[in-house]
Formats: C-alpha cells, sequence, structure tokens
C-alpha cells in the first residue's frame, strides 16, 4: 500500500483532470469515482487515478484553493527503462504544454540533457527530466517541495523532521548551491531527495520571488490502520491549530496534510448512498478523525 497519496483539490475539474492525466501519462488509470453530498461546497466529486502505479487522489470541491508550484510532480524518464525516453519527455512535454504555462523551458541543463518545468491547464506543476541512467535509481514519479518566502532555507530542517516522523526513512542524494548564486545562500538546498514510508521525495530551497507558498490545493495524504496511527501523526505533524479540519493539518512549514483511516476509503467505496451520507456528515463535525465514531456512522448506530 502506497502510504502517502498526493491529493489535488480542483474546482469542479476532478474528473476532467483525472481523465486528461490518464490520457496524457503511460500505464495510468482511473482506480474510482464517488460523489460526497451536502458538504460545504456542495457535491463533491472524489477521483482515484494511478500513473505508472503512483496512487494520487484528487476533488471537486470549489474554488477555495488554487495550485502553484510550491509543490510539484518530478517525471523521471530513464532512458535505461525507456526505449524511446527522450521522445517520450517530448511527447509528454507537449500534451502538458497545451493550455498550460513554462515555468522552465525544456532544454539542456548542467544537472540533465533534457528537462522542463510546466504548469499544466489545471495549474498543477510537473518537472520532466531525463535521467542519468548510472544515476541512483528513482521512481517514475517523485513529489517535490519548494522552499520559498518564509520558508525559504528550511529544506533542510524540513527533511530531517519528516525522517523522524516516518518510518523506513533515509536521505538520498544533496545538492547546496554554491556562493556566487545570490540571492540563494551558500550551502541552501538547491536539491535534495529523501524516502519516507519507502517513497521519494524531493526539496529545494529557492530565494527568488515567488509570491506563492505551500497551500491546501495539493495536500499529502496519511493512510492510517488505526486509531493508534491517526493519533500518532496528528499529533506529530499539526502545528496550526486554527487548520485543523475533516481530518486535515498544517505542518510547521505549511505544507497540508491529511491524516485518514483506510478503513473510511472502503466505506465510501462500497457502502451505500445512506452509509455514505452519514459517514459524510459525521467526518464533517471532526477536526482529527474518530474512527470509532465513523465505523458507528456507517453501520448506523
Amino acid at each position: 500500500m502506497q502510504k502517502v497519496v498526493p491529493h489535488l483539490w480542483f474546482d469542479t475539474e476532478a474528473k476532467e483532470a483525472a481523465e486528461f492525466y490518464t490520457s496524457v501519462f503511460p500505464s495510468a488509470k482511473i482506480t474510482n469515482v464517488s460523489t460526497l453530498h451536502d458538504t460545504p461546497s456542495g457535491d463533491a466529486d472524489i477521483v482515484s487515478f494511478t500513473i505508472n502505479d503512483y496512487q494520487f487522489m484528487s476533488i471537486s470541491a470549489g474554488p477555495l484553493f488554487k495550485f502553484n508550484p510550491s509543490i510539484s510532480f518530478m517525471v523521471n524518464i530513464d532512458p535505461s527503462r525507456e526505449e524511446n525516453a527522450r521522445e517520450m519527455i517530448d511527447d509528454l512535454w507537449q500534451k502538458l504544454s497545451d493550455g498550460g504555462k513554462v515555468l522552465m523551458p525544456l532544454d539542456e541543463y548542467p544537472f540533465s540533457k533534457r528537462y522542463g518545468w510546466i504548469q499544466d491547464k489545471y495549474g498543477l506543476s510537473w518537472q520532466l527530466i531525463l535521467s542519468d541512467p548510472e544515476g541512483d535509481d528513482r521512481p517514475f514519479i517523485v513529489p517535490s517541495l519548494l522552499f520559498v518566502e518564509d520558508v525559504y532555507g528550511k529544506a533542510e530542517e524540513a527533511i530531517t523532521f519528516y525522517l523522524s516522523v516516518f518510518k523506513n526513512s533515509h536521505k538520498g542524494t544533496e545538492a547546496r548551491y554554491p556562493s556566487g548564486m545570490e540571492p540563494d545562500k551558500e550551502g541552501a538546498i538547491m536539491y535534495a531527495d529523501f524516502m519516507i514510508e519507502n517513497q521519494w521525495f524531493a526539496a529545494m530551497d529557492s530565494a527568488r520571488e515567488h509570491n506563492y507558498s505551500f497551500n491546501e490545493a495539493v495536500s499529502l495524504m496519511v493512510q492510517c490502520d488505526n486509531q493508534e496511527e491517526i493519533d500518532y501523526y496528528w499529533d506529530k505533524l499539526s502545528a496550526v491549530p486554527e487548520a485543523e479540519q475533516c481530518g486535515w493539518l498544517k505542518d510547521r512549514y505549511g505544507v497540508s496534510w491529511q491524516v485518514t483511516p483506510t478503513e473510511m476509503d472502503r466505506m465510501m467505496e462500497e457502502g451505500d448512498k445512506e452509509q455514505i451520507a452519514r459517514v459524510t456528515q459525521a467526518f464533517l463535525k471532526m477536526k482529527k478523525f474518530d474512527l470509532a465514531a465513523l465505523k458507528k456512522a456507517y453501520d448506523g448506530k
């Protein structure tokens, strides 16, 4: 099971976007579609999909949050695994560029012979990179956190924190800014990756003017097997009491997380209309999820 699942907040386009992504990327498919009724945003579609077996979840829940590049998804295209790697990266770039915005042009850079950073037509950011086949092996999708503005220079600290919270964790590669790359400080994290719960993530510092920060448009959903796990991750991660709502929290760096029971996924996928409605009304009143109360709502007790 993928312990941490990126969760994407759309206005009304969750289904449309999932269909787009599963048409653009190879080995991608929609795995579940359901609807929550009578939420504060009205009826909210929930769509799960995978890209190369990497899980995403998305929701249509109104225009409250907008995507920005503070969290992007690196797409590693390894020539040792993909016979036509360069053609593949060019094809993905062309499809993701349609209606989107180029953040870094698709070109050759010191760190890759083919790399580009794009915001697609929904605003979600992707970094496409032709991997070095002689480098360390990395999965096809790696979520990347960009530390800017108020949390600039905190990437290394954040990595250390996440490694302390999650199991099966360790550092990966690391590159620091040298002198002469102002406004970035010498020694800040130019790029680093790290593993938590056997999943790779990346982090970068950037001192340039960005005018955005982490928000709820992309959150990281931690799937928990029991109340003990829910309590543990909630206590470790939550640092902004006013952001606690419906299983959502914000950590000390402003990154949004959802701490959710895997049992609730089963309820929402297998329950009938009345069961789903009862569970929905129960969790809308919660901050941290109470698994026993959710089960009672599902069972109509």
